[in-house]
Protein backbone atom coordinates (compact mmCIF):
# COMPACT_ATOMS: atom_id res chain seq x y z
CA UNK A 1 0.00 0.00 0.00
CA UNK A 2 1.28 3.13 -1.02
CA UNK A 3 -0.34 6.36 -0.06
CA UNK A 4 0.75 9.26 -2.01
CA UNK A 5 1.78 12.53 -0.23
CA UNK A 6 -0.44 15.34 0.17
CA UNK A 7 -1.04 18.32 2.40
CA UNK A 8 -1.86 17.57 5.91
CA UNK A 9 -3.53 19.76 8.18
CA UNK A 10 -1.11 20.35 11.39
CA UNK A 11 -3.99 19.92 13.87
CA UNK A 12 -4.43 15.63 12.85
CA UNK A 13 -0.62 15.39 13.97
CA UNK A 14 -0.90 13.52 17.13
CA UNK A 15 2.28 15.15 18.96
CA UNK A 16 4.01 18.54 19.72
CA UNK A 17 5.08 19.94 16.20
CA UNK A 18 6.50 23.33 17.20
CA UNK A 19 8.38 21.20 20.42
CA UNK A 20 9.76 18.71 17.85
CA UNK A 21 10.51 20.46 15.31
CA UNK A 22 12.69 22.90 17.48
CA UNK A 23 14.48 19.89 19.12
CA UNK A 24 15.44 18.70 15.78
CA UNK A 25 16.89 22.23 15.21
CA UNK A 26 18.68 22.25 18.08
CA UNK A 27 20.31 18.53 16.99
CA UNK A 28 21.01 19.25 13.82
CA UNK A 29 18.46 17.48 12.73
CA UNK A 30 16.80 17.60 9.14
CA UNK A 31 14.77 14.21 8.89
CA UNK A 32 14.01 11.55 12.18
CA UNK A 33 14.54 8.05 10.76
CA UNK A 34 12.62 6.55 14.28
CA UNK A 35 12.82 2.41 14.33
CA UNK A 36 12.33 1.71 17.72
CA UNK A 37 8.65 0.71 18.91
CA UNK A 38 8.27 3.21 21.86
CA UNK A 39 9.46 6.29 19.47
CA UNK A 40 7.39 4.65 16.17
CA UNK A 41 4.39 4.66 18.84
CA UNK A 42 4.44 7.82 19.97
CA UNK A 43 4.87 9.53 16.68
CA UNK A 44 2.08 7.22 15.88
CA UNK A 45 0.31 8.91 18.22
CA UNK A 46 0.02 5.49 20.54
CA UNK A 47 -0.54 3.18 17.88
CA UNK A 48 1.70 -0.07 18.04
CA UNK A 49 0.84 -3.04 15.82
CA UNK A 50 -0.38 -5.96 18.14
CA UNK A 51 1.17 -8.72 15.68
CA UNK A 52 4.47 -8.16 16.75
CA UNK A 53 3.82 -6.59 20.37
CA UNK A 54 5.81 -9.72 22.06
CA UNK A 55 8.53 -10.89 19.25
CA UNK A 56 9.99 -9.05 16.38
CA UNK A 57 11.35 -12.12 14.69
CA UNK A 58 10.11 -13.69 11.70
CA UNK A 59 11.32 -15.73 9.06
CA UNK A 60 14.69 -14.91 8.47
CA UNK A 61 14.54 -11.37 9.70
CA UNK A 62 11.95 -9.29 11.85
CA UNK A 63 10.23 -6.55 12.08
CA UNK A 64 11.08 -2.93 11.91
CA UNK A 65 8.49 -0.30 11.99
CA UNK A 66 9.80 3.07 10.46
CA UNK A 67 8.73 7.01 11.30
CA UNK A 68 9.95 9.19 8.62
CA UNK A 69 9.14 12.61 9.93
CA UNK A 70 10.93 16.20 8.01
CA UNK A 71 11.25 19.03 10.43
CA UNK A 72 8.54 21.15 9.10
CA UNK A 73 7.17 18.85 6.41
CA UNK A 74 4.69 17.18 8.10
CA UNK A 75 2.98 16.48 4.71
CA UNK A 76 6.06 15.23 3.66
CA UNK A 77 5.48 12.29 6.92
CA UNK A 78 5.69 8.43 5.95
CA UNK A 79 5.04 5.29 8.18
CA UNK A 80 6.72 2.35 7.08
CA UNK A 81 5.06 -1.02 8.57
CA UNK A 82 3.78 -4.54 8.40
CA UNK A 83 1.86 -5.79 5.26
CA UNK A 84 -0.78 -6.77 7.44
CA UNK A 85 -0.96 -3.29 8.90
CA UNK A 86 -3.26 -2.55 6.11
CA UNK A 87 -5.81 -3.37 7.96
CA UNK A 88 -5.16 -1.23 10.59
CA UNK A 89 -4.88 2.10 8.83
CA UNK A 90 -8.61 0.43 7.17
CA UNK A 91 -9.95 1.12 10.83
CA UNK A 92 -7.90 4.00 12.48
CA UNK A 93 -6.28 5.18 9.29
CA UNK A 94 -2.32 6.98 10.49
CA UNK A 95 -1.78 10.20 10.29
CA UNK A 96 1.21 10.20 8.27
CA UNK A 97 0.10 11.30 4.28
CA UNK A 98 1.95 8.85 3.29
CA UNK A 99 2.08 4.52 4.17
CA UNK A 100 3.59 1.76 2.71
CA UNK A 101 2.23 -1.16 4.75
CA UNK A 102 4.04 -3.75 2.60
CA UNK A 103 7.24 -5.47 4.44
CA UNK A 104 8.31 -8.50 6.08
CA UNK A 105 11.86 -7.95 6.69
CA UNK A 106 14.52 -5.17 7.66
CA UNK A 107 16.00 -4.97 3.94
CA UNK A 108 12.77 -4.40 2.56
CA UNK A 109 11.45 -1.46 5.23
CA UNK A 110 15.02 0.10 4.73
CA UNK A 111 14.78 0.28 0.90
CA UNK A 112 10.89 1.95 1.39
CA UNK A 113 12.80 4.32 3.74
CA UNK A 114 15.54 5.05 1.18
CA UNK A 115 13.41 5.63 -1.72
CA UNK A 116 11.04 7.78 -0.04
CA UNK A 117 13.57 9.97 1.24
CA UNK A 118 15.15 10.39 -2.19
CA UNK A 119 11.62 11.33 -2.99
CA UNK A 120 10.78 14.00 -1.22
CA UNK A 121 14.83 15.23 -2.33
CA UNK A 122 16.34 14.66 1.44
CA UNK A 123 19.03 12.14 0.00
CA UNK A 124 21.86 14.27 1.06
CA UNK A 125 20.02 15.46 4.54
CA UNK A 126 21.23 15.14 8.17
CA UNK A 127 19.34 11.94 9.12
CA UNK A 128 18.25 10.97 12.52
CA UNK A 129 18.58 7.10 13.40
CA UNK A 130 18.20 5.49 16.18
CA UNK A 131 21.42 3.30 16.56
CA UNK A 132 20.48 1.01 19.03
CA UNK A 133 17.31 0.25 17.67
CA UNK A 134 18.49 -0.06 13.82
CA UNK A 135 19.64 -3.42 12.17
CA UNK A 136 22.63 -3.62 10.82
CA UNK A 137 22.12 -4.84 7.69
CA UNK A 138 19.35 -1.74 7.79
CA UNK A 139 22.37 0.65 8.49
CA UNK A 140 23.96 -0.82 6.17
CA UNK A 141 22.16 -0.61 3.29
CA UNK A 142 21.33 2.76 3.96
CA UNK A 143 24.67 4.41 4.10
CA UNK A 144 25.53 2.56 0.86
CA UNK A 145 22.09 3.51 -0.58
CA UNK A 146 22.38 7.39 0.59
CA UNK A 147 26.41 8.27 0.48
CA UNK A 148 25.52 12.17 0.87
CA UNK A 149 23.51 11.75 3.71
CA UNK A 150 24.71 12.88 7.47
CA UNK A 151 23.36 10.10 9.55
CA UNK A 152 23.13 11.56 13.02
CA UNK A 153 22.08 9.82 16.11
CA UNK A 154 18.79 11.00 17.40
CA UNK A 155 18.86 9.09 20.98
CA UNK A 156 19.02 12.27 22.86
CA UNK A 157 16.69 14.77 21.06
CA UNK A 158 13.83 11.58 21.07
CA UNK A 159 14.17 10.88 24.60
CA UNK A 160 13.73 14.85 25.33
CA UNK A 161 11.10 15.10 23.06
CA UNK A 162 9.22 12.28 25.27
CA UNK A 163 9.88 13.86 28.81
CA UNK A 164 7.26 16.13 28.96
CA UNK A 165 4.11 13.78 29.15
CA UNK A 166 1.09 15.16 27.61
CA UNK A 167 -2.39 15.11 29.69
CA UNK A 168 -3.27 11.83 27.85
CA UNK A 169 -0.21 10.05 28.39
CA UNK A 170 -0.27 11.36 32.08
CA UNK A 171 -3.44 9.37 32.65
CA UNK A 172 -2.25 6.53 31.39
CA UNK A 173 0.34 6.35 33.01
CA UNK A 174 -1.82 6.90 36.42
CA UNK A 175 -4.29 4.28 35.08
CA UNK A 176 -1.12 1.87 34.66
CA UNK A 177 0.15 2.57 38.21
CA UNK A 178 -3.25 2.15 39.63
CA UNK A 179 -3.92 -1.15 37.98
CA UNK A 180 -0.55 -2.12 38.91
CA UNK A 181 -0.91 -1.23 42.83
CA UNK A 182 -4.50 -2.87 42.83
CA UNK A 183 -3.24 -6.29 41.49
CA UNK A 184 -0.32 -6.03 43.84
CA UNK A 185 -2.30 -5.37 46.88
CA UNK A 186 -4.92 -8.36 46.02
CA UNK A 187 -1.81 -11.04 45.53
CA UNK A 188 -1.06 -10.09 48.77
CA UNK A 189 -3.98 -10.67 50.42
CA UNK A 190 -4.92 -14.09 48.53
CA UNK A 191 -1.36 -15.70 49.32
CA UNK A 192 -0.94 -17.65 52.52
CA UNK A 193 1.70 -19.47 54.36
CA UNK A 194 3.59 -21.94 52.30
CA UNK A 195 2.33 -20.09 48.95
CA UNK A 196 5.63 -20.43 46.78
CA UNK A 197 7.02 -17.61 44.84
CA UNK A 198 6.56 -18.83 41.72
CA UNK A 199 2.87 -19.29 42.67
CA UNK A 200 2.43 -15.76 44.17
CA UNK A 201 3.87 -13.96 40.54
CA UNK A 202 1.55 -16.08 38.82
CA UNK A 203 -1.06 -14.63 40.17
CA UNK A 204 0.07 -11.29 40.49
CA UNK A 205 -0.02 -11.89 36.62
CA UNK A 206 -3.50 -12.76 36.55
CA UNK A 207 -4.60 -10.01 38.30
CA UNK A 208 -3.05 -7.79 36.21
CA UNK A 209 -4.26 -9.27 32.92
CA UNK A 210 -8.04 -9.00 34.45
CA UNK A 211 -7.71 -5.92 35.02
CA UNK A 212 -6.70 -4.78 31.49
CA UNK A 213 -3.09 -4.44 32.39
CA UNK A 214 -0.15 -6.06 30.48
CA UNK A 215 2.32 -8.19 32.46
CA UNK A 216 5.44 -7.74 32.14
CA UNK A 217 7.82 -8.37 35.09
CA UNK A 218 7.41 -8.92 38.94
CA UNK A 219 10.39 -9.33 41.12
CA UNK A 220 9.80 -10.93 44.29
CA UNK A 221 11.28 -11.67 47.42
CA UNK A 222 10.12 -14.00 50.98
CA UNK A 223 11.96 -13.75 54.40
CA UNK A 224 15.41 -13.23 54.53
CA UNK A 225 16.14 -13.57 51.20
CA UNK A 226 17.45 -10.79 48.65
CA UNK A 227 16.87 -13.21 46.06
CA UNK A 228 14.08 -11.37 43.85
CA UNK A 229 14.11 -13.99 40.74
CA UNK A 230 11.36 -16.96 40.46
CA UNK A 231 11.33 -20.15 42.76
CA UNK A 232 9.68 -23.05 44.83
CA UNK A 233 10.14 -20.83 48.27
CA UNK A 234 7.57 -20.58 50.32
CA UNK A 235 5.93 -17.71 52.41
CA UNK A 236 6.58 -18.61 56.17
CA UNK A 237 4.47 -16.80 59.43
CA UNK A 238 5.84 -13.69 60.59
CA UNK A 239 8.06 -13.30 57.12
CA UNK A 240 7.97 -10.45 54.71
CA UNK A 241 7.55 -10.13 51.37
CA UNK A 242 8.46 -7.26 48.77
CA UNK A 243 6.65 -7.52 45.48
CA UNK A 244 8.27 -4.73 42.34
CA UNK A 245 6.21 -5.23 39.46
CA UNK A 246 6.16 -3.75 36.59
CA UNK A 247 3.33 -3.76 33.94
CA UNK A 248 1.80 -1.52 31.28
CA UNK A 249 -1.40 0.22 29.60
CA UNK A 250 -1.69 1.20 26.12
CA UNK A 251 2.11 0.99 26.22
CA UNK A 252 2.89 3.22 29.42
CA UNK A 253 4.36 1.49 32.28
CA UNK A 254 3.20 1.05 35.63
CA UNK A 255 6.32 0.62 37.71
CA UNK A 256 5.61 0.09 41.79
CA UNK A 257 6.94 -2.15 44.47
CA UNK A 258 4.97 -2.90 47.70
CA UNK A 259 5.61 -4.68 50.79
CA UNK A 260 3.70 -7.62 52.67
CA UNK A 261 4.11 -9.70 55.89
CA UNK A 262 2.27 -12.68 57.04
CA UNK A 263 1.04 -11.88 60.29
CA UNK A 264 1.36 -8.78 62.01
CA UNK A 265 4.51 -6.40 61.62
CA UNK A 266 6.32 -6.43 64.85
CA UNK A 267 8.10 -3.00 65.89
CA UNK A 268 11.52 -3.71 63.87
CA UNK A 269 9.83 -3.96 60.95
CA UNK A 270 7.46 -1.01 61.82
CA UNK A 271 10.92 1.08 61.85
CA UNK A 272 12.50 -0.48 59.37
CA UNK A 273 9.73 0.71 57.00
CA UNK A 274 9.54 4.10 58.74
CA UNK A 275 13.33 4.68 57.45
CA UNK A 276 12.70 3.89 53.81
CA UNK A 277 9.42 6.39 53.81
CA UNK A 278 11.67 9.06 55.10
CA UNK A 279 13.88 8.79 52.34
CA UNK A 280 10.72 8.81 50.26
CA UNK A 281 9.33 11.90 51.86
CA UNK A 282 12.37 13.64 51.66
CA UNK A 283 12.79 13.00 47.53
CA UNK A 284 8.70 14.32 47.42
CA UNK A 285 9.74 17.42 49.09
CA UNK A 286 11.62 18.49 46.57
CA UNK A 287 9.98 17.73 43.63
CA UNK A 288 8.21 20.49 41.81
CA UNK A 289 8.47 22.36 38.39
CA UNK A 290 11.67 24.45 38.73
CA UNK A 291 13.73 22.29 41.42
CA UNK A 292 17.17 21.21 40.21
CA UNK A 293 16.82 17.43 39.50
CA UNK A 294 20.29 16.84 41.35
CA UNK A 295 19.01 18.84 44.49
CA UNK A 296 15.94 16.20 44.82
CA UNK A 297 18.46 13.63 44.65
CA UNK A 298 20.79 15.57 47.19
CA UNK A 299 18.03 16.19 49.80
CA UNK A 300 16.86 12.34 49.82
CA UNK A 301 20.75 11.19 49.75
CA UNK A 302 21.36 13.51 53.08
CA UNK A 303 18.45 12.07 54.33
CA UNK A 304 19.39 8.67 53.79
CA UNK A 305 23.13 8.87 55.09
CA UNK A 306 21.55 10.27 58.20
CA UNK A 307 19.63 7.53 58.60
CA UNK A 308 20.53 4.06 60.77
CA UNK A 309 20.14 1.75 57.93
CA UNK A 310 21.81 4.16 55.09
CA UNK A 311 24.94 0.76 55.00
CA UNK A 312 22.18 -1.60 53.87
CA UNK A 313 19.94 1.10 51.88
CA UNK A 314 19.97 3.01 48.40
CA UNK A 315 17.86 5.31 46.83
CA UNK A 316 17.18 5.74 43.51
CA UNK A 317 15.58 7.95 40.85
CA UNK A 318 14.21 7.80 37.41
CA UNK A 319 11.76 9.08 34.20
CA UNK A 320 9.49 6.64 33.06
CA UNK A 321 7.00 6.59 30.30
CA UNK A 322 6.55 4.49 27.72
CA UNK A 323 9.68 2.40 28.50
CA UNK A 324 10.76 2.16 32.46
CA UNK A 325 14.19 4.60 32.36
CA UNK A 326 13.68 7.45 30.15
CA UNK A 327 14.38 11.06 30.86
CA UNK A 328 14.76 12.83 32.74
CA UNK A 329 17.87 10.93 33.59
CA UNK A 330 18.57 12.07 37.06
CA UNK A 331 21.98 9.86 38.07
CA UNK A 332 24.47 8.92 36.51
CA UNK A 333 25.16 4.40 36.09
CA UNK A 334 23.09 3.87 38.97
CA UNK A 335 21.84 0.80 38.35
CA UNK A 336 21.10 1.25 34.87
CA UNK A 337 24.21 2.69 32.78
CA UNK A 338 23.73 6.03 31.80
CA UNK A 339 24.95 9.58 32.37
CA UNK A 340 22.44 11.99 34.52
CA UNK A 341 22.04 14.41 31.88
CA UNK A 342 18.99 16.24 33.48
CA UNK A 343 20.55 16.78 37.28
CA UNK A 344 21.66 20.39 36.70
CA UNK A 345 18.50 21.34 34.61
CA UNK A 346 15.36 22.17 36.42
CA UNK A 347 12.28 19.83 36.53
CA UNK A 348 9.69 20.25 34.62
CA UNK A 349 5.83 20.25 34.23
CA UNK A 350 4.35 16.85 33.30
CA UNK A 351 7.68 14.53 33.70
CA UNK A 352 6.86 11.49 35.45
CA UNK A 353 9.40 10.26 37.81
CA UNK A 354 9.63 6.73 39.38
CA UNK A 355 11.68 7.18 43.37
CA UNK A 356 12.81 4.43 45.17
CA UNK A 357 14.38 3.32 48.15
CA UNK A 358 15.87 -0.19 48.43
CA UNK A 359 16.94 -1.69 51.70
CA UNK A 360 18.84 -4.78 51.61
CA UNK A 361 18.70 -5.94 55.71
CA UNK A 362 21.09 -8.43 57.02
CA UNK A 363 18.45 -10.76 58.51
CA UNK A 364 14.74 -9.11 58.14
CA UNK A 365 15.33 -9.09 54.09
CA UNK A 366 14.19 -6.77 51.26
CA UNK A 367 12.48 -3.79 52.42
CA UNK A 368 11.69 -1.35 49.50
CA UNK A 369 8.88 1.06 48.53
CA UNK A 370 8.69 2.50 44.49
CA UNK A 371 6.17 5.33 43.84
CA UNK A 372 5.50 7.13 40.85
CA UNK A 373 4.84 10.39 41.13
CA UNK A 374 4.18 13.48 38.40
CA UNK A 375 5.84 16.62 38.72
CA UNK A 376 3.32 19.87 39.09
CA UNK A 377 3.83 23.58 39.32
CA UNK A 378 3.53 23.32 43.12
CA UNK A 379 4.41 20.24 43.96
CA UNK A 380 3.35 16.56 42.57
CA UNK A 381 0.44 13.92 42.13
CA UNK A 382 1.08 10.78 43.09
CA UNK A 383 -0.20 7.79 40.76
CA UNK A 384 -1.21 4.50 43.21
CA UNK A 385 -1.01 5.98 46.13
CA UNK A 386 -1.43 2.92 48.25
CA UNK A 387 -0.80 0.27 50.08
CA UNK A 388 2.63 1.88 50.85
CA UNK A 389 2.42 0.48 55.05
CA UNK A 390 2.29 -3.00 55.77
CA UNK A 391 -0.48 -5.25 53.60
CA UNK A 392 -1.10 -8.26 55.44
CA UNK A 393 -1.17 -11.73 53.73
CA UNK A 394 -3.85 -14.32 53.92
CA UNK A 395 -4.57 -15.57 57.59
Amino acid sequence: MNIAPGKTEVSSIPFDQARVDRLMEEAGIDVLFATSKHNTQYLLGGYKFIFFAAMDAIGHSRYLPIVLYEKGGPERAAYIGNKMEGGEHQNHPFWTPTLHAACWGTLDAANLAVEHLQKIGKSTARIGIEPGFLPSDAYTLIRKALPDAKLIDATGMLENMRAIKTEAELEKLRIASELITDSMLATIAWAREDTTKTDIIERLRREETNRGAHFEYCLLTLGSSHNRAASDQAWKKGEVLSIDSGGNYHGYIGDLCRMGVLGEPDAELQDLLAEVEAVQQAAFSKVKAGTLGGDMIAHAESVLKASKVASYTDFFAHGMGLITHEAPFLMTNHPVTYEGTYAAKPLEKNMVLSVETTMLHPKRGFVKLEDTVAVTDTGYVMFGDRGRGWNRGAS
